[in-house]
């Protein structure tokens, strides 16, 4: 990352009031918010814009939010891109799922707006981190 770069962050659901919602949520965070109906449309944003970190739904029609989680980490070139799952399920199995997909962390629905914010920001760092390590391995 370069210093006082916009962050991107796409959010995928297939319920505009939740986008909405996420959207009135990080309003006040320098991010540019990006947007996706459902997972196809999410893998397509993913390659064309680059987000920083995707916060995803799990329940989506066609494509639900594993395999998209799934095809994002088993790719090379999104990896390391965080993705911060959005369930109303609150199973464990369901969480046990998400681990074994790749994902970074977990939001249960109904989502409180302080503990998004915070956990955007922490996977954010964690993101800048690595980007800042491999960028300074790619210059040796």
């Amino acid at each position: 990352m370069i210093k006082n770069e916009i962050l991107k962050v796409l959010i995928v659901d297939d319920m505009p009031q939740n986008v909405e919602l996420m959207e009135a949520f990080l309003a006040k965070e320098p991010y540019e918010l990006l947007q996706a109906s459902n997972g196809k449309e999410a893998l397509r944003k993913v390659k064309a814009e680059d987000p920083d970190i995707v916060l995803l739904d799990v329940m989506m029609p066609e494509m639900d939010g594993f395999e998209v989680c799934e095809i994002l980490k088993n790719d090379g070139e999104t990896q390391f891109t965080p993705v911060l799952m959005l369930t109303a399920l609150s199973e464990l199995n369901d969480r046990i799922k998400g681990i074994e997909v790749g994902a970074d962390d977990f939001l249960t629905k109904p989502i409180n707006g302080i503990e998004l914010r915070t956990r955007v920001k922490s996977l954010l760092r964690v993101k800048c981190l690595h980007d800042r390590l491999m960028a300074e391995k790619n210059a040796l």
